[in-house]
């Protein structure tokens, strides 16, 4: 493996940390300033609209810059909001925090899917990116239980504050491990990115990711409430269930970017189709303690065994010009996390109980297998009438007709 990869997947680590110890972290933040659970949730929702915001301009601004310093930059900003976050005195400074490191996100996926890709032969570029991913998984694993613990015995803030110090180890494993000219194949255009959002398989796969890991959100969202009020599970006991999810999500990533380099659609349809039907059941099992913690573990394992191949699609079908294109997906990610925490938070203020995050989240997830057997098919029917599926490396992207 090269050590390049390595370094991304640190700095995916401690982003991805960002992202989720907040939710197992949600009552004690809700607690401390004073607000409802749906109000709390605006911290997820929040961090994931700047994300969008971070991957489209961000990586469009940063274009004609070597990959390596946008890297290095964007992980001073992420420092800079975790720090924010750990000192907020007010609702408001939290808000703050959690958007400086939330515009990193994007851009930092995005340009890193990249670079990772550039390091390894094209035969292997879905399990490079689930390498680099696998930094986000650990961080489910790992970070977030044990974050979700020191939030819980020393504060919430202990846990912004440890953060940050990851966002350091991160910044110094990228300068030391990253080549300088990594992903960089030919001159950058920005109106060579733009130019691949002409496919409609691009925008197509961009519907796929809102839908497919909105549906997961909207249950992942509000688990802490799930657990502790429907299934019966102490609090204390919710930071080891994340590590059961987490493991799940290690498992699927692993597996999907395995199972996309033999065939990207086909993969995404199997697990899509599964994740749907582990959020009906979960939904319906939620109050039996074992059967909750099964559903727990393969939601986050086919959720999560999406992310290699979604992002491995849409660089396929924007090759001669993929930052931007991938960029946009992480963006995509993130705006089916606030789709997912919106849905699930309007179920619970609705009074539908702590299993409504669930339903909604089956509810999300079949569109989103609709519009994949739909991308597939439309990908064959162009196959069969003798154009590509999908651009080699360096060839135009291919348009639905």
């Amino acid at each position: 493996m090269p050590l390049g990869l390595l370094a991304l997947s640190i700095g995916a680590f401690g982003i991805g940390l960002t992202e989720f110890v907040i939710m197992g972290l949600l009552p004690e933040v809700a607690a401390d300033f004073a607000v409802s659970e749906a109000s709390a949730g605006w911290l997820i929702s929040g961090y994931a609209l700047s994300v969008v915001v971070g991957a489209l301009l961000l990586t469009a601004a940063t274009t004609r810059l070597p990959r390596k310093r946008v890297l290095l930059g964007l992980l001073v900003l992420f420092i800079a909001g975790n720090a924010l976050s750990a000192a907020a005195g007010d609702y408001g400074t939290m808000m703050a925090g959690r958007i400086i490191a939330a515009l990193c996100h994007g851009a930092f996926f995005g340009i890193g899917s990249v670079v990772a890709t550039g390091l390894v032969a094209p035969a292997r570029q879905a399990r490079a990116v689930a390498i680099m991913f696998t930094g986000l998984t650990a961080a489910n694993v790992l970070g977030v239980p044990f974050g979700t613990f020191l939030g819980q015995q020393a504060g919430w803030r202990a846990t912004f504050w440890a953060i940050s110090a990851i966002g350091v180890l991160a910044l110094i494993g990228i300068a030391a491990l990253v080549p300088a000219d990594s992903g960089a194949q030919q001159a950058p255009s920005l109106r060579r990115e733009l130019a691949a959002f002409r496919s409609g398989q691009v925008w197509l796969s961009l519907v796929v990711t809102i839908l497919a890991y909105g549906g997961m959100f909207g249950a992942f969202t509000y688990i802490a409430y799930t657990l502790t009020e429907v299934s019966g599970f102490a609090p204390a006991a919710v930071p080891w269930l994340l590590v059961l999810f987490g493991v799940g999500l290690f498992a699927g990533n692993a597996l999907g970017g395995r199972f996309a380099d033999r065939g990207i659609d086909g993969t995404l349809i199997a697990f899509i189709a599964a994740l749907a039907a582990v959020l009906v059941l979960f939904a319906l099992l939620a109050a039996v303690p074992a059967a909750a913690a099964v559903a727990l573990f393969l939601m986050g394992g086919f959720g999560f065994g999406t992310v290699p191949g979604l992002q491995a699609r849409i660089m396929r079908y924007a090759a001669h010009a993929p930052t931007l294109a991938s960029g946009a997906n992480i963006g995509a990610f993130n705006v089916g996390n606030a789709l997912g925490a919106w849905a699930g938070g309007l179920g619970i203020s609705a009074g539908l109980g702590y299993t409504s995050p669930l339903w909604i989240g089956a509810l999300i997830t079949v569109p989103a297998l609709v519009v994949m057997v739909g991308a597939a098919w439309a990908a064959r029917r162009r196959t069969a009438g003798g154009t590509a599926a999908g651009p080699a490396p360096g060839a135009e992207a291919a348009r639905v007709g």
